[in-house]
């Protein structure tokens, strides 16, 4: 009798807790942003006056991502499975050492694996040579920097059982290529160096924080022959931190995480409309000081941008990809940021930016097949826009140049697949991006691919 009753009331509690998110759902409104996610929508039965036939399946989805005390419910699995089995409930985190949280998207990145290939990583360099020399005719300073992954940085706290092969990663590729190009820092290996003891990243975000991207501040300002920014006289620590992927994992938690101030008092102003730092556009002013400033960044940029701002009379900082290079003055400072895992999205598109004459003479180059190849042209941001992709055979190694020769002059391209203008082309490796002033005739157009000692092939093409 004892035991049925027991039975009785563990049923009870059991269909309570099951009932009460069901029943509560209707009272009850969560935020999903503290999940980093978008919530889905109550669907209807009725679609534009007929009868929805997916509506079980999307109220099921919108009642799996809206039931009542979800955020509680997600967060105890979470501190559940991080503190009694050392994994992590999100797909997205990983669970490190000593409460460490990592980006499930940098493993590749940390375990050396899927890298790109070295045609590929050539590609990115020569992108980058492209705009140092367009920047450079337009008497601006370029500068281009990644933000290495957390755990490219602090490895010690990953988990045991990923395993890193012999390869080098992305970032050290690139890095070995463009170790003597002025306009490259080695981020990482400047960090490394500093062998700081208070850590630079938090320990349940991706990013660095305030101390680390002041570090990273006065290496670019020590770049460009500029001083840096006051860090104030005394740094002080504040449980006020949310890390991004402390959020996903305990999304009903407050702020864990230790963030580190300064006292420094700041002077620039923001001059546009102002939300947030991971706002795509924003614009500042400082009467005290010199120059001006185009940042192109990500999320990365948020914890420098107020370092870099203090500095320049002037500046603008970029979340917008393509990048847009066409406003490039004389006497600007351009700068590229870009985090370690997303150092393909270099390869996806071209930036806005009118392409200038190249000096290359002597260019034997023999007409190959390009039935296959595609080629388009179209006007956009003032300027004409060409761009497609070469057949393989155009190619004779990992490293070359695509040259557009246009009105008798020739010019350089980026190679890239633009993948948003191909959509019912199937990727290539072999893509290629241009941007010529308007004023430039291009009804009769070479697309030449210079090989590096293997010769020239190339393409022709009427408008």
């Amino acid at each position: 009798m004892k035991k049925d009753n027991f039975y009785r009331i563990y049923s009870a509690l059991f269909l309570t807790v099951c009932l009460v998110p069901a029943v509560c759902t209707p009272f009850f409104k969560g935020d999903a942003s503290k999940e980093k996610r978008e919530s889905a929508k109550l669907p209807s039965f009725l679609n534009e006056g007929k009868i929805n036939t997916a509506f079980f399946k999307e109220f099921e989805n919108y009642f799996s991502e809206n039931f009542a005390f979800r955020q509680q419910l997600v967060t105890a699995d979470g501190r559940l499975k991080s503190a009694l089995m050392h994994t992590s409930a999100d797909d997205d985190v990983i669970v490190g050492k000593e409460g460490w949280l990592y980006y499930s998207e940098t493993v590749s990145d940390f375990q050396r694996i899927n890298t790109l290939s070295s045609r590929e990583i050539n590609a990115v360099a020569n992108n980058l040579r492209i705009i140092d020399k367009n920047c450079e005719n337009r008497g601006a300073d370029f500068i281009f920097f990644s933000a290495p992954n957390k755990n490219s940085l602090y490895p010690e706290n990953m988990p045991y059982n990923y395993i890193q092969t012999d390869n080098n990663s992305n970032l050290e590729n690139l890095t070995e290529i463009l170790s003597s190009d002025d306009f490259y820092i080695d981020m990482k290996s400047e960090l490394e160096a500093l062998n700081s003891p208070t850590a630079l990243y938090h320990k349940t975000d991706t990013h660095w924080n305030n101390f680390g991207a002041y570090a990273a501040h006065t290496m670019l300002m020590n770049k460009l022959g500029k001083s840096s920014c006051s860090a104030g006289s005394n740094w002080y620590t504040a449980n006020d931190r949310l890390g991004d992927l402390a959020a996903m994992l305990y999304p009903s938690e407050k702020a864990k995480d230790m963030q580190l101030h300064n006292d420094y008092e700041f002077e620039y102003k923001y001059t546009s409309r102002f939300r947030g730092l991971d706002d795509i556009s924003i614009t500042t002013e400082n009467k005290n000081s010199q120059g001006h400033l185009m940042m192109f960044r990500d999320s990365f940029g948020e914890a420098i941008l107020p370092y870099m701002a203090e500095q320049f009379n002037s500046a603008e900082f970029s979340r917008a990809m393509p990048y847009n290079l066409k406003k490039v003055k004389d006497k600007d400072t351009v700068i590229i940021e870009i985090v370690e895992r997303n150092l393909k999205n270099l390869l996806k598109s071209a930036p806005f930016m009118e392409a200038c004459a190249v000096e290359i003479s002597d260019i034997k180059a023999e007409k190959g097949d390009s039935s296959e190849a595609v080629i388009k042209t179209a006007e956009n941001n003032g300027m004409t826009h060409i761009y497609g992709m070469l057949p393989e055979s155009f190619f004779k190694g990992d490293k070359y140049r695509i040259l557009v020769e246009a009105d008798g002059n020739i010019y350089e391209a980026f190679n890239c697949f633009e993948e948003n203008l191909l959509k019912d082309t199937e990727y290539s490796p072999y893509g290629f991006s241009i941007y010529l002033s308007k004023e430039i005739n291009t009804d009769n157009i070479r697309i030449i691919v210079l090989n590096d000692n293997a010769g020239a092939v190339y393409a022709e093409f009427l408008n």
